[in-house]
């Protein structure tokens, strides 16, 4: 319990940078975006790039955190593991940030962006400074230092957001008070394109402050090392590819498989993406996870209790997250409004994603075991399956069903890898998890949800809101009367 404690608390630590992040984005981005930009077709132009860059995030990084975990670990070997680390990520990243500088026109047609190759270039400039700091992250994280990584974190956040508030709203408040002097440094054509800028600059930002860290490193190149994390990490690439296209393909691939003109199209890419963000509420708490969670198994990995603490840090993290899943559900009504009224279309795929994100988290927790026990070529045999899985039935469904079928296609995605990932590890690495309380706290919030649901619209105001506090008391009260309670089972 005091390693589980432990984690909780590095968990909440991250987070704070991670959920605060997030939910400001949420709270302020979101309703920003969808509300200043001109109109959906804008909106789905930054849902789309963050989702193409996303792709190309994991092949700048090649995963080189993962492998400075493993290799980096033992005291002894972490400067010369950072420092082979960090030279072969620059030297990468500076050549591929180069290409995409020169053939930022060419890229941009294939985008279907033609009038916009300053898209390209932002996003250049974004990529390499967010996979330069990637290793550093991952050092802080490694060494234990939650306050400097959060401080930094948090840094970004505040100057992303202060200037996309400046560019998105109190610019054109300005120029509409008569301000000329607005018109410097600020022009009513750039659209989406300061929602871009603004993140070159945080990203930038961020780099400067972890100057210090870059200062530990040491121009020597341990050509054996790299070839070891290199090999360590290529299957995780494959992992990291393929859970994008999990994630990311039916996005991406709306705008061309939808039978609408690219305007429309990208419109829909741009409900979806709205709501898409509201899914995603739940992924906050994984995200912090994540951060913590991993460093965290990779140094208990040995202890003698390490199985059954992770099927317990599974359950709890089960528990956590269906929770998140029926509050939203139960007050969706009220948290529809951080997106604008004209994206509420797509309100009916809210329930399918937050289910699809849920079983993410719980594939993310069966996926440890092939880190720790260094049989991650196993684990990317399991994301090509899923990712095949995506890709096929995205492009049959989407054209018939349009983004409700794609949000059905990512459930059975993660459903099928995280059944995949639990039986290779229950030959390999057999951690005693509860599946079938697992199975029940998601079902039983989903089952209330969904019980809510049919009921209220018939009730008036007050009894609806009662009735939905109620059924999450309930169900507060289920998970304390099984899993903390004295009473004997």
């Amino acid at each position: 319990m005091s390693l589980l404690k432990k984690l909780a608390g590095e968990t909440a630590l991250y987070g704070l940078s991670s959920i605060l992040g997030r939910v400001l984005n949420m709270m302020l981005l979101v309703p920003l975006h969808t509300r200043t930009l001109r109109d959906t077709s804008d909106f789905g132009a930054v849902v789309d790039l963050y989702a193409t860059s996303a792709f190309l995030m994991v092949i700048l990084s090649y995963r080189m955190e993962s492998a400075f975990f493993r290799f980096g670990t033992p005291k002894e070997d972490r400067d010369r593991a950072f420092s082979t680390g960090m030279l072969s990520i620059f030297s990468s990243t500076a050549i591929i940030a180069l290409l995409l500088l020169v053939f930022a026109q060419p890229l941009a047609d294939a985008l279907q962006y033609p009038n916009h190759p300053e898209y390209v270039r932002w996003f250049a400039l974004i990529l390499a400074f967010d996979c330069l700091a990637e290793l550093p992250f991952a050092r802080l994280r490694l060494e234990q230092r939650p306050i400097r990584f959060v401080t930094i974190r948090l840094t970004n956040i505040g100057v992303n957001i202060s200037l996309n508030l400046f560019w998105l709203w109190l610019c054109p408040l300005l120029a509409k008070q008569g301000h000329e002097w607005v018109r410097w440094v600020w022009s009513p054509e750039g659209g989406a394109g300061y929602v871009f800028l603004a993140n070159v600059i945080a990203s930038g930002v961020t780099l400067l402050l972890l100057l210090p860290e870059f200062f530990k490193v040491h121009f020597r190149f341990d050509t054996t090392m790299w070839k070891q994390m290199v090999g360590y990490a290529a299957p995780l690439i494959i992992v990291s590819l393929a859970g994008i296209v999990d994630e990311m393909f039916s996005r991406s691939m709306l705008k061309y498989l939808l039978p609408g003109t690219p305007k429309e199209n990208l419109g829909q890419v741009g409900v979806f993406g709205a709501n898409y963000k509201l899914a995603a509420l739940i992924t906050l708490f994984t995200q912090a996870y994540r951060y913590a969670a991993e460093p965290f198994f990779f140094r208990h990995a040995d202890d003698k209790d390490a199985l059954k603490t992770q099927a317990d840090v599974t359950k709890w993290f089960t528990i956590a997250g269906a929770t998140g899943m029926l509050g939203i559900l139960l007050f969706l009504d009220l948290v529809k409004y951080f997106i604008a009224p004209k994206y509420h279309d797509g309100l009916h795929v809210v329930p399918v994603l937050l289910v699809a994100n849920l079983l993410l988290g719980v594939y993310y927790n069966f996926s440890v075991w092939y880190r720790l026990k260094d049989r991650t070529g196993l684990g990317a045999w399991i994301s090509i399956a899923g990712a095949a899985i995506t890709i096929v039935l995205n492009l049959i469904a989407i054209p018939k069903f349009g983004y409700t079928g794609a949000a059905y296609v990512t459930v059975i995605c993660y459903a099928f890898m995280s059944w995949a990932t639990w039986y290779t590890g229950s030959k390999h690495y057999p951690v005693p998890y509860r599946l079938g309380r697992m199975f029940w706290y998601g079902a039983s919030a989903l089952g209330l949800a969904l019980i809510a649901a049919w009921i209220t619209p018939e009730l008036g105001p007050i009894a609806r809101w009662a009735l939905r506090l109620a059924f999450f008391g309930a169900y507060l009260g289920m998970v304390w009367r099984i899993e903390l309670s004295k009473t004997p089972k």
